[in-house]
């Protein structure tokens, strides 16, 4: 029995340890230009998003970043479940040398963060629209499995929403499978 449990163990261990061996993507999607981190900064509404194991499809969440004097982004992730019951998790971003902030390097303050290492160099947060004036925000990673769609309000009018998932849908995302958030922040505050 015991035996088991160690090979099951390391096998799920070694499955991790692959899969965050992540290789770049023969056509990853275009980013924006650059990024002031400046105006990134702050509090941000997740609008939309696929699905992601660490987050039930119930859940609401936002993002708060703070440059700090390395020039790096702090950053805390905020899930807020149906109850008003709220879980966060805190982490880096690193801009990626040459891509204009656009591409960023996260790193969540986690156990499996700590075992398995930082993602790859390439960075997995890469921002593919921005709004001129920093009011919404679409993200992803370049292998087109996360997406998310930010906005500084916890609703945005309907086009802007469509316009955003269609160009999602343009850069190959599935946005058949997105969550939709919009509006859902009332009452849950």
């Amino acid at each position: 029995m015991r035996r088991k449990l160690l090979k099951s163990t390391l096998l799920a261990v070694l499955a991790m340890a692959l899969a965050a061996c992540q290789s770049r993507p023969e056509n990853p999607p275009e980013t924006v230009d650059s990024v002031d981190l400046n105006r990134y900064t702050g509090l941000w509404y997740e609008i939309a998003r696929l699905p992601v194991p660490f987050q039930r499809a119930d859940e609401l969440a936002t993002a708060e970043y703070m440059l700090n004097s390395a020039g790096t982004v702090d950053l805390v992730n905020t899930a807020i479940a149906p109850d008003g019951e709220r879980r966060s998790m805190t982490g880096t971003a690193v801009p990626v040398p040459g891509s204009g902030n656009a591409k960023l390097k996260v790193s969540i303050d986690n156990f499996f963060a700590k075992v398995f290492g930082s993602p790859p160099d390439w960075g997995n947060y890469w921002v593919l629209k921005l709004d001129p004036d920093y009011r919404y925000a679409l993200v992803g990673s370049a292998d087109r499995k996360t997406l998310w769609l930010l906005a500084r309000e916890p609703e945005i009018p309907d086009a802007v929403l469509s316009q955003y998932v269609q160009h999602a849908r343009d850069a190959g995302y599935p946005t058949g499978e997105l969550i939709i958030n919009n509006g859902a922040f009332a009452g849950r505050g």
